[in-house]
């Protein structure tokens, strides 16, 4: 974040009473209450939908989410000298949700896929201001279609490199079993009915960092990747950090699903796009993602010791999908 960022703060209808920096944004005390200033790069249309979104779920009563903050001009984004776009937001104060395999962590957790699913139910009845064509995407299997790529392209790249590091030779001798395990599922994938029929408005990006807890309960954060889709997706972006965090602890997964469903049960085509959300090594894509997109000349044991863990985890991972996911999507392996 420019330090001449909090200038932008100028533009709205606030006396800013002081600033300070937080990770990746500016924090304003104001006369209004707390708000923070970040940078935002996306398109216009994704930032109107975001709003109207905001806007309609809190005229129904969920006032767990963030509000986005107009200009003086009625604006949504406002642009520094330099052409950056930046928005502001409303703010409240709160502790991180809580990962790992402590009774806290999952009692975060469970009260924040609560709190999910009363979104999602709301969401059921967003109509939203963009094309309808946007719900009828199956964007699982575009992404799974998009990585597998990848994945394909760094895997010929390791071969032709000529001089390896010990984490170049460590990864290309596990690469094969999970890029067989990305297509696999992908295959299985593309065997099912296709459209959307499911898709809601969901948040995009809910994970553990983006849900506080404050004096007036739970609070949603950072709705900027919202996205029409099946809500298995912001369940299975959350539950797998979670799970991961707990070593794929099986009562842990349950837990989660079961507060979820307490509030919102699932449908089948839910469960089954959870099955196959599971069931895909995104770990493992995001490993090699990481390693392709970085400068080579340094390989960060960080890499390593990633991909470590991943194996380590990998029997316990798979018994969680065999044993409670794909009992729950009705799924034999």
């Amino acid at each position: 974040m420019k330090p001449k960022a909090v200038n932008v703060l100028e533009r709205y209808d606030l006396e800013v009473l002081r600033t300070w920096k937080v990770r990746g944004a500016i924090l304003c005390e104001s006369d209004k209450g707390l708000f923070i200033l970040k940078e935002f790069g996306g398109r216009g249309e994704r930032l109107l939908l975001q709003d109207a979104f905001l806007t309609f779920v809190k005229e129904r009563g969920f006032l767990q989410a963030e509000e986005l903050l107009k200009n003086k001009d009625g604006e949504l984004l406002t642009r520094d000298a330099e052409g950056t776009g930046y928005i502001v937001k409303t703010y409240t104060e709160g502790r991180e949700c809580a990962a790992g395999s402590s009774r806290e962590a999952l009692a975060d957790g469970c009260a924040a896929m609560r709190t999910l699913a009363k979104l999602h139910r709301i969401c059921g009845s967003f109509e939203g201001i963009s094309d309808k064509d946007d719900r009828r995407r199956d964007l699982t299997l575009q992404e799974f279609e998009k990585h597998n790529r990848e994945l394909k392209k760094v895997r010929r790249f390791l071969k032709e490199k000529g001089q390896k590091s010990d984490f170049e030779h460590f990864l290309q001798r596990h690469y094969d079993t999970f890029l067989e395990q990305a297509l696999c599922v992908s295959e299985k994938l593309k065997k099912e009915k296709q459209g959307g029929e499911c898709s809601v408005l969901c948040h995009g990006d809910f994970q553990y960092h983006n849900v506080l807890f404050c004096e007036s309960g739970v609070r949603l954060m950072n709705f900027e990747k919202c996205i029409w889709d099946d809500r298995s997706r912001d369940i299975y972006h959350f539950s797998r950090k979670m799970l991961e965090k707990s070593n794929w602890a099986p009562e842990t997964g349950e837990a989660l699903l079961n507060a979820y469903e307490k509030e919102l049960p699932l449908l089948p085509e839910n469960s089954r796009q959870l099955y196959y959300r599971f069931s895909y090594p995104e770990k493992f894509w995001k490993i090699v993602n990481y390693y392709y997109n970085r400068g080579k000349a340094f390989i960060p044991d960080k890499n390593r010791e990633k991909l470590e863990v991943l194996l380590e985890q990998e029997d316990r991972r798979k018994a969680f999908i065999g044993n409670v996911i794909g009992k729950r999507a009705c799924v034999t392996e």
